[in-house]
């Protein structure tokens, strides 16, 4: 998983050498340390274009940690239960980022959710944080996740979202594709009737991966 070419500053490499280690421990028994720090090394290396933007080893600690979670479901290792959906655009910073951010208000614990882009930007769009924090859902720890095929490996809904041919297509999982309007550049008006289109778009979905009589005992 790891290319081998990573440059990080020392401190910046103390930080991952902590977060391998902390995964190391969360997933002992179910994967090898040097596999937890392969996709760690992997993860951080594959964020770097958006470094300037936020906390890089961190960021890269909560994309492993999807991505490792995501190949323990694929592969039986974990009593997980609940359905992941994972939701992919194009740059991962407008329509799969409010349609994971939605749904994962709604299901509360019911639902494991995830969101990527075949060509991820830097950032979040702001419009996007703004018109999700109006509806109660503050977001302004996203940040954009390239698409790897561990975590659609992983998925049971993929949910894809302009992306075109560009989502590997895997047996077994159950592909929806919704067709938005990009919120990239777009007014906040603009962005608004989008987040609406996504809520209902994403409460029928949790209606169908979510027995009624569950959903009412929650």
């Amino acid at each position: 998983m790891m290319s081998g070419v990573v440059t990080m500053t020392e401190p910046e490499r103390l930080d991952l050498d902590r977060i391998v280690e902390s995964l190391t421990t969360e997933f002992a028994g179910i994967f090898a340390p040097e596999s937890v720090a392969a996709c760690a090394y992997d993860s951080y290396e594959a964020l770097l274009p958006a470094r300037v933007q936020t906390y890089l080893p961190l960021m890269a600690h909560r994309f492993a940690k999807q991505r490792l979670n995501a190949v323990a479901r694929a592969q039986g290792k974990t009593v997980e239960s609940t359905p992941l959906v994972l939701f992919v655009c194009t740059h991962n910073a407008g329509r799969s980022q409010m349609a994971a951010a939605l749904l994962a208000k709604a299901a509360e614990d019911r639902v494991t959710v995830a969101s990527a882009g075949t060509k991820p930007a830097g950032e979040v769009e702001p419009q996007v944080l703004v018109a999700l924090a109006e509806v109660g859902v503050d977001a302004t720890d996203a940040f954009p996740k390239p698409l790897t095929d561990d975590v659609v490996g992983g998925a049971d809904v993929v949910v894809t979202m302009g992306c075109g041919d560009a989502c590997p297509v895997l047996p077994g999982r159950r592909y929806l594709d919704w067709d938005l309007p990009d919120p990239m550049g777009a007014d906040l008006d603009t962005v608004r009737n989008i987040r609406a289109d996504i809520d209902r778009r994403v409460q029928t979905l949790l209606a169908e991966l979510v027995p009624s009589n569950e959903a009412a005992a929650h």
